[in-house]
């Protein structure tokens, strides 16, 4: 596929690093020379040198025979100009613009075709804060992803010893905890001075304490999930009720609102160093919500503001080593689980596994969305998992036994490259603009189980490299036998 980015900020870098690794044709437009050239030396990219609303800047990246424009520039109104000349001047068949404003939404009569021609508006703020909002509301996970609109979830956790099921192999399941129905896809061993090693699920395979356990299951099964490799005693679970976030921007500003309007009881407290800042915020946050001027790295403010007794810290300033050392600072205090933003990849490597429960970085967050455009296929959800190295995709199966390589046929007969996983299938979803006529289900995907048409299946992928050929097995073919 023919893609033009305009952009080589962080969020253009991920997407073309991300794309170019699946053998795109990847052309990146930016007005900053160096940063295309550098872009160049790491990605197999091209690189024009330019303003995106310009016709002769487009042309010169391959506007006229592309298949996608990806507009993630720094202002709102240049992704929209470009979108607009794209579908007009160029006919690019799908445009998708990063916009931050509220007031451009993909229902607007602004975003059709008569107006700015934007396909799929992406916000990564508002992808990052939906995100998080995940991870408050079920605090033990690392990752919580959504497939099928909520219905069904993959979450990754770390396996603590004591948990019914650490120790035990994954064939003892059922035995152990009968009551959660899940498919446990992928196992990552953590090694010492080693990467983590992934651990292919079989029924022999057991779980070991600090093993990443990737499981996937029904929404209303989470908490069992969670249960069964975090946490003995339920008794001790601790909901998260106390908050700290480091970073009034507008990353911090909307996780505080969308926190407040869940309705739950938070205690939110929003720790800006930018005086004026911390007064806008103020006038804009219900007076429960009590914003502080000052530092996450201050060692004093921190522990004049009980941080020993906060359930859930956020770094989320725009700044890494802040963050990190914010982070790294609250957990030593006795903050009980911390969270920091981190948009170098290399850092976020480098403090997954340490005393920093999750870090997060902004690009992987929102690359789903943009995945899902770039498969081909019936592909409805895609979500970059381990920082990019695997993924989960929800893609439907069409067709019939004839025309198809997996409708008709037990799961045990369809041959998945090595480690990739069934995991769950979901059966009676209505289309898009539909009702349903029945209750969907949520079937744990086992050897016996037959895919039928218009399932939707959930498939855990460890290596990006074998995606091609899970979407080859989905494709219709009208002489497949």
């Amino acid at each position: 596929m023919k893609i033009i980015i305009l952009g080589a900020g962080r969020i253009g870098e991920s997407v073309a690093g991300t794309l170019v690794s699946e053998r795109n044709d990847i052309t990146v437009i930016d007005t900053d020379a160096a940063r295309l050239r550098e872009l160049e030396e790491r990605f197999e990219l091209r690189g024009v040198v330019g303003s995106g609303i310009e016709p002769e800047v487009l042309i010169e990246a391959g506007a006229r025979d592309c298949d996608m424009l990806i507009a993630c520039a720094a202002q709102d109104e240049t992704n929209l100009v470009c979108c607009k000349i794209a579908h007009q001047v160029f006919g690019i068949p799908t445009r998708i613009a990063r916009i931050r404003s509220n007031a451009f939404k993909d229902d607007s009569p602004l975003m059709g075709k008569d107006g700015f021609a934007v396909d799929r508006v992406i916000c990564p703020e508002e992808s990052l804060t939906r995100y998080i909002g995940k991870l408050v509301e079920y605090p033990e996970a690392l990752q919580v992803r959504e497939f099928a609109g909520g219905l069904a979830c993959l979450v990754s956790v770390r396996a603590v010893a004591g948990a019914p099921l650490v120790r035990h192999s994954i064939a003892e399941l059922r035995k152990y905890v009968p009551d959660a129905d899940m498919r446990i896809v992928a196992i990552y061993r953590r090694l010492d001075n080693e990467p983590d090693r992934f651990i292919v699920c079989e029924g022999q395979t057991l779980i070991e304490p600090g093993d990443e356990v990737f499981v996937l299951s029904a929404r209303e099964h989470l908490q069992q999930v969670l249960s069964a490799l975090h946490r003995y005693d339920r008794a001790e679970h601790r909901e998260v009720q106390r908050i700290m976030i480091a970073g009034g921007g507008r990353v911090g500003l909307r996780l505080a609102r969308q926190l407040l309007e869940t309705g739950r009881n938070y205690q939110i407290k929003v720790l800006e160093r930018n005086h004026p800042r911390c007064v806008q915020l103020a006038s804009e946050l219900p007076s429960r919500v009590l914003v502080l001027n000052g530092d996450g790295t201050d060692e004093d403010l921190l522990e004049d503001e009980d941080i020993e007794h906060i359930d859930l810290f956020l770094a989320l300033t725009s700044d890494d080593e802040d963050n990190i050392m914010a982070s790294l600072l609250a957990k030593r205090l006795g903050a009980q689980r911390v969270l920091a933003l981190i948009n170098r990849r290399s850092y976020a490597d480098l403090m997954h596994g340490t005393q920093i429960d999750i870090a997060l970085s902004p690009a992987q967050t929102m690359l789903g969305e943009l995945l899902a455009f770039v498969r081909q296929g019936d592909v409805q959800a895609v979500h970059s998992l381990r920082r990019g190295v695997a993924e989960a995709l929800e893609i439907v199966a069409r067709g019939d036994r004839k025309t198809s390589r997996v409708v008709g046929r037990k799961i045990s007969d369809i041959p998945l490259p090595k480690g990739a996983q069934f995991g769950l299938v979901m059966r009676g979803l209505p289309e898009a603009g539909e009702e349903a006529a029945t209750p969907a289900q949520v079937i744990i995907a086992r050897g016996d189980t037959v895919i039928e048409s218009d399932d939707h299946v959930v498939i855990f992928v460890p290596r990006k490299r074998q995606l091609r050929d899970v979407e080859k097995l989905f494709r219709v073919s009208a002489t497949f036998f």
